[in-house]
């Protein structure tokens, strides 16, 4: 028999959250004399045994999960990005991400620096994120609303308080609007992928513009900064906010994660298999500069921290940690194993330097990790560079096209 609650949902309610005295009304209706029949015959109660209330209390604690739905390009992964799932996923009781294609940005937006196995590795990797659909159009149609909505069971689709608009001027979600299925988040000031892109383009002008004077590269690297400012309150919110537990083997790795990408994310996933807690070092600001040089780092040490904290395979950081790991460090954090890539943007000590695993290979601790991909910092950079020259070579090859034919339209005009 199917079991009927909607007329009487606030009634079920009440029982499901006060036993007790739904216990003592029982008790009452017995010593008057009432059956059970009578509450179902004034439809309080549905007439089917009683036996059944268990069943129905079961169905209730089982109540439904609400699954939400947010997608985006995810491409140079910031945390702005992380905010928005984390926002996201405070909607609802699971959330899944859909990734757009690369042909889809390319149509929409232009070339993405990242391939879609490295955007997809980026987004499964956040701690927000329940399914990852790969491949996911740039614009809400009905007929993927509908796969959204029947297939993978969505009841919200969630976007940013900024506009999406498609290259005709339309509202990308509108149709999610119209459905009602639709729900706003705020948008992370102060950050935006276009601004990493442009703090890369013009740290590197400015690098080649001021070789050879430290000064100008210094003043040059600081005017690159972000403008966001996080709080205390940002970082508890991407926090996991747990100790390690007794006797828990706890893993170190360090590093500068500058524009976190899907090589941080393998390697912090692969150290964390290996015990039971991972401590995340970040290096602060000028250790990354000395270490690398200018124009590096491109995001600030609080928006590098935000990017490690987002990542599901971390437990905790470090912010500002050392150079050097030190026998404090490992004492201080009861410190079991301390890890480090093969891929690392230097792994060669230069003649003088001490080596800073020193400590832990002396406590025979440490151990290097096989990188599971070759993608560096350095390496997106050069992407982003790229990308812009062949996009500055393509509008001025247009701009002269263009030129040419309203040149030889003028001719014509004037013939």
């Amino acid at each position: 028999m199917t079991m009927e609650y909607d007329s009487n949902n606030w009634i079920w309610d009440w029982l499901y959250s006060s036993p007790h005295l739904f216990g003592g009304l029982m008790v009452t209706a017995a010593l008057l004399g009432f059956s059970t029949s009578y509450f179902g015959g004034i439809g309080v109660f549905p007439s089917y045994g009683w036996s059944n209330f268990g069943i129905f209390l079961k169905k209730k604690r089982e109540r439904k999960r609400i699954r939400v739905y947010m997608d985006g390009c995810f491409d140079l992964m910031h945390y702005g990005h992380a905010n928005a799932l984390r926002q996201a996923k405070a909607l609802g009781d699971e959330l899944v991400v859909g990734v757009v294609s690369d042909e889809e940005i390319v149509a929409n937006k232009g070339p993405p620096v990242l391939s879609m196995e490295e955007r997809l590795a980026l987004v499964s990797g956040l701690k927000w994120v329940d399914q990852v659909i790969a491949n996911a159009p740039y614009e809400i149609t009905e007929k993927f609303m509908n796969t959204l909505f029947n297939e993978h069971k969505i009841d919200y689709i969630i976007h940013g308080d900024d506009p999406c608009l498609l290259p005709d001027g339309t509202d990308a979600y509108a149709l999610a609007k119209k459905a009602g299925r639709y729900k706003q988040i705020k948008r992370t000031e102060g950050v935006s992928s276009t601004d990493i892109v442009g703090r890369i383009l013009s740290s590197m002008k400015d690098n080649k513009n001021s070789e050879g004077d430290s000064g100008k590269r210094q003043q040059s690297q600081r005017g690159q900064l972000s403008q966001f400012l996080p709080t205390s309150r940002r970082i508890v919110q991407f926090s996991n906010g747990k100790g390690p537990g007794p006797n828990a083997r706890i893993v170190y790795i360090d590093g500068a994660f500058d524009l976190f990408h899907a090589g941080h994310v393998e390697i912090l996933k692969k150290a964390r298999q290996l015990g039971d807690f991972l401590l995340v070092g970040i290096h602060a600001d000028h250790i990354v500069s000395e270490q690398r040089g200018m124009p590096y780092p491109v995001m600030h040490l609080l928006e590098r921290t935000l990017s490690v904290l987002a990542c599901r395979y971390v437990d905790e950081v470090i912010i500002g940690a050392p150079w050097g790991v030190t026998k404090d460090m490992i004492t201080t954090f009861n410190i079991s194993l301390v890890v480090h890539g093969t891929i690392a943007e230097s792994n060669t000590l230069l003649p003088g330097e001490t080596d800073p695993y020193a400590v832990p290979k002396s406590l025979g601790i440490f151990r290097m990790l096989e990188s599971p991909k070759s993608i560096t910092t350095s390496s997106v950079a050069e992407r982003i560079v790229a990308n812009h020259e062949a996009y500055m070579k393509r509008n001025a090859k247009k701009t002269q096209s263009e030129k040419k034919y309203y040149e030889e339209k003028a001719y014509v005009a004037g013939d």
